[in-house]
């Protein structure tokens, strides 16, 4: 034991100069940034680095004391991750995602957003015929609160005044719960995809029939037209936004119930980075939602401006997210 503690004592100090060295830039660079150290420490780092990855596997090759081979690990950890790490600034990384992260999350989740659009056309259509069919549907999927005296027996000249008119108080609640409403069913689509999917597809088929409830009312008094507009200026990225946030909840349900060869903690941990990074972009969307929805409602009042509003949204977001980019491999899901 004496004589082992000799040798541990004799290879201490033979090194530890070079070990305090590479300690103290780290230290530097942890503190401030790599623009701290002058470009002698900038050479000598990966040496230094270097030698003390030779350290520690003398020191575990020959059964040194614990104590020093713990130290050698986190030291060489730390230099490893300067030495090779990305740094990036905080630019640099927001300008990844949006030119490559997002889309690239977005293409990885493709089938789930498929999936997603399906059940949110699904109940559209029927929150359509529905409410088409007997208009007292209406009142079952838009709440009377909210709905006020737009429901079905509001006059014709009522519910077009809500189109076109920027400063009605009316048609601002409404259109804040749109927005509002939207981002909800987006966060808890996401959040409920834990639960194998379920609450998720049903979420989605609810926000499709409170659409198509809306769509019907005014289709049954001659303006669909100008609803469709009034709604697709926003809605195109808002109901965008909420599918995408759909299929991150589905992709994580999915992953939960079908890890695959993985254990089911490892899949669900590398779909919920893919989902993650998916949700951040639909922040992103809900927030351009909330600026057209507000300049739709308030400045535009031509309904062929705003179909071409809508009709530019729904090209630009299809060809953002999922035109193929040089530059970074997809994300994996």
């Amino acid at each position: 034991m004496a004589e082992l503690k000799l040798k541990s004592y004799r290879f201490r100090a033979e090194r530890e100069d070079d070990w305090l060295r590479l300690e103290r830039l780290l230290a530097k660079v942890e503190k401030r940034s790599v623009k701290a150290l002058t470009d002698d420490e900038l050479l000598a780092a990966p040496v230094l680095y270097r030698q003390a990855l030779s350290s520690l596997s003398v020191a575990r090759a020959t059964s040194l004391d614990l104590s020093l081979v713990e130290y050698l690990e986190s030291l060489s950890s730390r230099a490893y991750f300067f030495i090779y790490g990305v740094r990036s600034s905080l630019w640099t990384r927001i300008g990844r995602f949006f030119a490559f992260d997002w889309p690239a999350a977005a293409r990885a989740l493709g089938r789930e957003t498929l999936v997603g659009a399906a059940l949110l056309l699904l109940g559209l259509a029927v929150g359509f015929w529905m409410t088409s069919t007997d208009p007292d549907w209406f009142n079952a999927f838009v709440p009377s609160g909210l709905a006020g005296d737009r429901g079905p027996s509001a006059s014709t000249e009522a519910l077009r005044a809500t189109l076109h008119g920027g400063g009605d108080k009316a048609l601002s609640a409404f259109a804040t719960f749109l927005f509002t409403h939207n981002a909800g069913i987006a966060i808890l689509a996401f959040a409920l995809g834990f639960a194998f999917c379920l609450p998720t597809a049903l979420l989605l088929l609810y926000n499709g029939c409170t659409v198509g409830a809306f769509l019907a009312l005014f289709v049954s008094r001659g303006l669909g037209v100008e609803a469709f507009a009034w709604l697709m200026i926003h809605g195109v990225t808002e109901l965008g936004a909420t599918v995408l946030a759909g299929a991150a909840g589905m992709r994580i349900g999915w992953t939960l119930a079908f890890p695959g060869d993985k254990t089911r903690v490892e899949a669900v941990a590398e779909a919920g980075r893919t989902a993650a990074v998916l949700m951040g972009g639909v922040l992103v969307m809900l927030f351009c939602a909330g600026l057209l929805e507000g300049i739709g409602r308030q400045l535009i009042e031509s309904t062929p401006i705003r179909y071409a509003v809508a009709a530019g949204t729904a090209i630009l977001w299809p060809a953002y997210l999922y035109l193929p980019r040089a530059g970074r491999s997809d994300a994996r899901g």
